[in-house]
């Protein structure tokens, strides 16, 4: 039996195989503007960070102003890309089948881009009503308030609520709202979540065990 009460899942690379697919399109717009970068400069700066930030990263990358309709650009682009491509995070629907504890999602998207995800991979009837949108506070990772929201909305108080999480920005958000975090590391390239994850693992098959044994 696990000492939590609650699980606050992210959603990009936690519930959804997601990442892949939107910084390559951010890199793919980027470099038409002579950002000249890759995937791994993608996951390095942009993953868990909010558009608004990647978007200024690529304008002092470029020394330029790049054109203001940029991000509506980059969510139809990616949002045809998702509709194309996307899957779940291979064993997260066994994992949400067997869980008897309440959770939800916590996501520095916007609610549409978070809804459409979880369509696209059958996963929004686990979460509806239960989606909660860095969008709809103004206020992005690692500032805390999303996480916060979501505890206090469930019912909940952090010392109560396990994040799930596989970004540095998004574990140190956790970590700044006084969560424990278990970090997800499948896409952690350059091994950066253990650092302040409270835990890290590698697979949703795992996570089980994990549960119980931080009992």
């Amino acid at each position: 039996m696990s000492q939590y009460k609650c699980i606050i899942f992210d959603c990009d690379g936690v519930l959804v195989d997601s990442e892949p697919l939107g910084n390559q399109v951010m890199v793919d717009m980027a470099n038409t503007f002579g950002a000249n970068i890759d995937l791994e400069y993608a996951y390095a700066h942009f993953k868990g960070n909010s558009l608004k930030n990647c978007i200024d990263k690529i304008k002092r990358l470029v020394g330029k102003d790049i054109p203001f309709d940029f991000e509506d650009e980059y969510r139809k682009r990616s949002f045809e890309k998702f509709k194309d491509e996307i899957e779940p995070i291979k064993g997260v629907n066994n994992l949400l089948d067997k869980l008897d504890i309440p959770f939800c999602v916590a996501s520095s998207g916007p609610e549409n881009k978070i809804r459409l995800n979880l369509e696209l991979t059958g996963l929004l009837p686990y979460f509806e009503s239960k989606i909660f949108s860095c969008y709809a506070i103004e206020k992005w990772k690692p500032d805390p308030e999303v996480f916060l929201w979501a505890a206090r909305t469930m019912g909940f108080s952090p010392n109560e609520c396990l994040v799930i999480e596989d970004s540095p920005i998004g574990v140190k958000a956790a970590v700044n709202g006084g969560f424990d975090v278990f970090g997800f590391t499948a896409h952690d390239y350059k091994d950066e979540l253990k650092e302040n994850a409270t835990k890290v693992f590698d697979s949703m098959i795992n996570l089980p065990k994990l549960l119980e044994s931080h009992s």
